[in-house]
């Protein structure tokens, strides 16, 4: 059973070493703070992969990303074969001055094209310029931090083991196909050398 009042003394203890720790200034825009590598200070786009699947306009709570694009056709690869369209990127803007950096857009992308940055300098005197399109989003984009190292205790990926079983398995496939090459060659040497005739033997 808690004693009462402990949460009191808690908070108060939490007041007083907050006031017997000496302040610090920060000299900022002299120098720059150190923030933590994968802080929320602004949107990158790799435009490379974007596919203009429209999920983190239609995810946005606040409707703030402006995505516009047509449609082009990629002629077939092979003679005979069906021609394609492809969605073609025309414009990717996010509106910060309705963001709220809750990072949907960044989770639902299923393309990984939508990246955090550190980056947090990009005020302005005019609400109308915090709309930024895709060039300065893609400025952005080469701030972004290298994602953390993966812990060598961690489960393995499951898209890595798929591929790495799916190498291991060609290579099985390879190595058994020159291994029965390698059988049937020599089985075709054989049959191919001529046969030996015995010496006779000279009288004793």
């Amino acid at each position: 059973m808690p004693i009462p009042g402990s949460g009191l003394a808690k908070g108060l203890a939490v007041t007083l070493r907050t006031m017997t720790k000496r302040s610090h200034t920060a000299q900022y825009p002299d120098v720059q703070p150190e923030l933590p590598p994968r802080s929320r200070g602004v949107i990158g786009l790799f435009e490379e992969n974007c596919t203009v699947c429209m999920l983190c306009a239609r995810e946005c709570p606040d409707w703030c990303i402006y995505i516009d694009s047509h449609k082009e056709t990629v002629p077939a690869v092979t003679p005979g074969g069906r021609e394609r369209s492809r969605n073609v990127l025309d414009r990717f803007a996010i509106d910060f001055s309705l963001c709220m950096y809750c990072g949907i857009c960044i989770e639902v992308c299923p393309f990984d094209a939508l990246f955090w940055s550190p980056e947090f300098e990009y005020a302005e005197t005019d609400i109308h310029e915090l709309t930024h399109e895709r060039d300065k989003l893609r400025e952005w984009m080469w701030t972004v931090p290298a994602p953390p190292a993966l812990d060598p205790r961690a489960e393995e990926p499951k898209e890595i083991g798929a591929a790495r079983k799916a190498v291991e398995k060609a290579e099985a496939a390879a190595s058994a196909a020159a291994a029965a090459a390698a059988a049937e060659a020599a089985a075709q040497a054989a049959e191919n050398e001529p046969p030996t005739t015995p010496t006779p033997e000279s009288d004793a």
